[in-house]
């Protein structure tokens, strides 16, 4: 992938974390920040940085005529989806692969809905400990980016291909040949840490110690286990030890997308974490009062703002 062209939509914590290490790592000219004018202004008002350093980005908008990219990363909020589909229209090309690092269980099928699932891999963003305080990104862990093929079992060459360019870049990755149970895997993860985190008003190291958020947390996460047989993904409580022990990782005092929205008065993504949860419980008839209650809380906490 000599002279590859990246394009990153969504410049919150997770666009900030990819395109600063990819900016030290590519020619500045083959990597794009896609945003609306006024945003772009904003950006190159006040600056954006990473770790205390000044990201230096190019900037295009929507409607400028590009080079398709070989990669385009979406990086923006779930709320922010269909926006962003749009915006990416003009670098989309024939060989185009699209990673959506979202969070949920779902992105991928709306970039296919528009793109076709010839350009989609499934991914997930998983590890890092971020935390986006206005333009200014800090973290202690880049984490990594997961992604595979649609079809369990196989490695295509758009895999490789997108694997060899994170190799020429240094780019922390993991190919999985099972991403369906993964992206559940870190589904189960954001419906427990995210809402925990956001309701008890505390950090990575609230549900890093034993006590009552650890213990809601578990329970929250053991009843997306519960729906994932129904849904064809299996997850069992080996993921969970294994999800457990990723959190363990972080920086205690990180905090998920989903607290640092609550402390801004933001509307959050609770009804893609418990909202999903309950839609799925009705549909197959099972229980969850964890994510029900976290799910009326959060609202109940939005309502006020």
């Amino acid at each position: 992938m000599a002279g590859e062209k990246v394009s990153i939509i969504g410049l919150g914590a997770l666009g900030i974390l990819f395109g600063q290490h990819l900016s030290k790592k590519m020619p500045p000219q083959n990597l794009r920040i896609i945003a609306d004018q006024e945003r772009i202004k904003r950006y190159e008002t006040e600056q954006v940085y990473s770790n205390g350093e000044r990201c230096h980005f190019q900037y295009v908008t929507p409607e400028e005529a590009v080079e398709p990219a070989d990669l385009i990363i979406i990086a923006v909020k779930e709320s922010g989806l269909k926006d962003a589909l749009h915006a990416i229209h003009r670098h989309v090309g024939e060989d185009t692969v699209i990673l959506s690092a979202l969070n949920g269980i779902t992105s991928e099928e709306r970039v296919a809905e528009r793109y076709g699932w010839d350009k989609v891999l499934y991914c997930i963003a998983y590890g890092m400990d971020a935390v986006k305080e206005g333009n200014e990104l800090t973290y202690a862990n880049m984490g990594k980016l997961a992604f595979g093929d649609i079809d369990p079992d196989g490695v295509s060459d758009q895999v490789k291909r997108i694997a060899r360019f994170f190799d020429e870049t240094d780019f922390p990755y993991e190919i999985d040949t099972n991403m369906k149970k993964r992206m559940w895997g870190k589904f189960m993860v954001n419906v427990g840490v995210n809402q925990t985190v956001a309701v008890y008003r505390g950090n990575y190291g609230t549900i890093q110690k034993d006590g009552e958020a650890r213990d809601r947390m578990v329970r929250a996460m053991k009843e997306v286990i519960a729906l994932s047989e129904w849904e064809g993904a299996t997850l069992t409580d080996e993921d969970l030890h294994y999800w457990l022990a990723v959190l363990g990782t972080l920086n205690p005092e990180g905090k998920p997308s989903m607290a640092q929205d609550l402390e801004a008065k933001r509307f959050s993504e609770v009804e893609l974490f418990a909202g999903t949860v309950l839609r799925l419980a009705s549909k197959h008839n099972i229980p969850t009062p964890v994510n029900r209650s976290f799910y009326e809380e959060v609202m109940r906490i939005e309502s006020g703002y």
